[in-house]
């Protein structure tokens, strides 16, 4: 099973994450930010992830601290689920419509840390969530699981829209990624034969 469990405890959050590759969009999320949840829904629904996401955070004070400490431990959960990256096709791309918005992901399970986004969201809130928080949690889900991503806006105008097409696109797309390619028979998908935070090309 390519599973990963993280719970991660700091003075602003109690964050426990659950995460299955091989799932069938089984998702349990409460985390104290209502938009977060229905964007984790959305990680888990398209990319046949089974989640269960629990945290309590210092949200009387605002959502940063639980949306980033979210983001980390997804990010712990799916390098641990990963494993070596044996088998796994490493890369995918995905282009998800939402009505007026587009929004274009593509990403290599390469080890390599790397963030390119460029979304343009018209609305400072979300309900109470604050849109600059979707780029922190991408940030952080990078930063812990070693993806390199790019996010592109190709289209739309609705703040809603923009963020949930982002959401979807990066949901399919890790799932492209992650799927085993039986093509590989379970060789590290790499000509250097290993993918790891220094890794290879």
């Amino acid at each position: 099973m390519r599973t990963g469990e993280i719970h991660r405890v700091t003075g602003e959050t109690d964050v426990r994450v659950q995460l299955n590759l091989d799932g069938t969009g089984r998702c349990q999320v409460g985390t104290g930010v209502p938009f977060l949840d229905h964007m984790l829904h959305q990680l888990a629904s398209h990319g046949l992830l089974d989640l269960e996401v629990h945290a309590e955070g210092d949200t009387h004070i605002d959502d940063h601290h639980t949306n980033e400490d979210v983001g980390i431990a997804v990010g712990q959960a799916l390098a641990q689920a990963l494993g070596d990256r044996r088998g796994i096709q490493r890369f995918g791309h995905f282009v998800a419509p939402l009505d007026e918005a587009l929004v274009q992901v593509a990403l290599d399970c390469s080890g390599r840390p790397h963030l390119s986004y460029d979304l343009a969201i018209p609305a400072q809130k979300i309900g109470s969530y604050d849109t600059e928080l979707v780029k922190e949690f991408f940030v952080a889900v990078v930063n812990n699981s070693g993806l390199t991503l790019h996010i592109r806006q190709l289209a739309g105008a609705n703040s809603h829209h923009i963020v949930e097409a982002c959401f979807k696109a990066f949901a399919r797309a890790l799932r492209l990624a992650t799927e085993i390619d039986p093509r590989r028979a379970g060789a590290v998908p790499s000509s250097k034969g290993v993918l790891e935070r220094a890794g290879a090309v």
